[in-house]
């Protein structure tokens, strides 16, 4: 597949000398979803706002869809890639929501028509056409993320990246904004996230990038990624919870990442007869002799 995003050799420092990455390479292919993720510090923030040029490396380079990264490209960037913050409050501002979709198309120079458009377009996606004429400050945190979510659609971009975007939010609302992002990227739209939600990257990504300390400290699928458990401590991860539960029954070699994932392993073990049942029996009996 080709690649959406190439970072190669990038570096950052911050002003104070905190040195936020490291001689980072990583390449995103076209319509991937992938998850960044590492401890607090770890560079997963300062990597985003490089894909979009918000921050510049002192050292490497970033392109997307071919186009490098950088002062003189920083429109036609920003128009590829829509950028949404963890905080909606930082990103969102208009008085009412139509007009903070808007207020992107409407700066490109679009027709009355089109802008209108894409607003309705945009709002539809994120499930929000029923509140467009609401006051901004009206709307729950999550309806303020599925905004900020709209307004960077509105501008149409082929890669959408993601801070933190399920942060603060109640599990129904985590729920319905994942389903947002998953049923974008079946349609085409490349997505990178970071997150620290372990339990919640099996179900959505693709592929995973670890870092540690402002380097890449493995990338790829997401069954290589979390078959190494020391690797993940190392970065100041866990493994899912279904998978943590699974490894301490005997015999099992892969571990499943998703609650769906377990119940196929599971049933093919009790057709098996293998060592779950067996370890499940040796429970039983021991149980029935202590009682």
């Amino acid at each position: 597949m080709t690649a959406m995003i190439r970072i190669e050799s990038v570096s950052f420092t911050y002003p104070g000398g905190v040195r936020a990455l490291d001689g980072v390479s990583l390449e995103v292919p076209r319509g991937c979803f992938m998850s960044l993720m590492g401890a607090n510090g770890s560079g997963k923030s300062t990597l985003l706002k490089h894909i979009n040029g918000l921050l510049l490396p002192e050292a490497g380079r970033v392109s997307v869809a071919g186009i490098a990264v950088g002062k003189d490209s920083f429109e036609e960037v920003n128009r590829r890639v829509g950028f949404v913050f963890q905080d909606p409050n930082d990103q969102i501002f208009a008085p009412t929501a139509r007009e903070d979709i808007g207020y992107g198309p409407v700066n490109l120079g679009l027709p009355p028509e089109e802008v209108e458009r894409r607003v309705e377009e945009a709002a539809a996606q994120v499930g929000i056409g029923e509140l467009l004429d609401r006051p901004i400050h009206h709307l729950s945190y999550g309806q303020k993320k599925r905004l900020s979510i709209a307004g960077v659609l509105a501008m149409k971009p082929d890669c959408l990246v993601l801070d933190e975007p399920t942060a603060s939010l109640d599990p129904m609302g985590e729920h319905r904004l994942m389903r947002i992002l998953h049923g974008l990227n079946r349609n085409g739209m490349t997505v990178v996230m970071a997150t620290h939600d372990v339990d919640l990257v099996p179900l959505y990504s693709q592929r995973v990038c670890l870092l540690r300390a402002g380097r890449v400290a493995v990338e790829g699928e997401l069954k290589q990624v979390f078959a190494d458990r020391e690797l993940i401590e190392r970065c100041r991860l866990r493994l899912p919870r279904i998978a943590s539960l699974f490894e301490q029954l005997p015999g099992i070699t892969e571990l499943p990442l998703t609650v769906g994932m377990a119940r196929r392993r599971l049933e093919r073990l009790m057709e098996e007869d293998g060592p779950l049942l067996a370890a499940a029996r040796t429970l039983l009996e021991t149980e029935g002799e202590s009682h």
